[in-house]
C-alpha cells in the first residue's frame, strides 16, 4: 500500500475524531475553514473521492484501513 500524503492523513484523522453527530459534510467544511486546502470546498472534495475511492473512507465512515492509516498518522504527529 502507498503511503499518503499529509493531507489525506489529516483528513482521515480528523474523521477519527469527529464530534458526536457530526457528519462528513460538516468535517469537511471545518477543515476547509482552517485553510489546509488551497483549493478551497473543490479540493476538499476531490481528496474525498479519492479516499473513498481508495477504501479509505464508505460511506460517511472510515473502514479499517482508514482508521489504520489515521491511528499512524495520530502517533506520528504526536512524535
Amino acid at each position: 500500500m502507498e503511503e499518503l500524503d499529509i493531507i489525506k492523513r489529516v483528513f482521515l484523522l480528523a474523521i477519527a475524531k469527529r464530534e458526536d453527530g457530526e457528519n462528513l459534510k460538516t468535517t469537511t467544511e471545518i477543515l476547509v475553514d482552517t485553510g489546509m486546502f488551497e483549493g478551497g470546498m473543490k479540493e476538499a472534495k476531490q481528496v474525498l473521492l479519492e479516499l473513498k475511492a481508495s477504501g479509505h473512507v464508505v460511506e460517511e465512515n472510515l473502514s479499517m484501513i482508514g482508521v489504520m492509516e489515521a491511528d499512524k498518522a495520530e502517533r506520528e504527529f504526536k512524535q
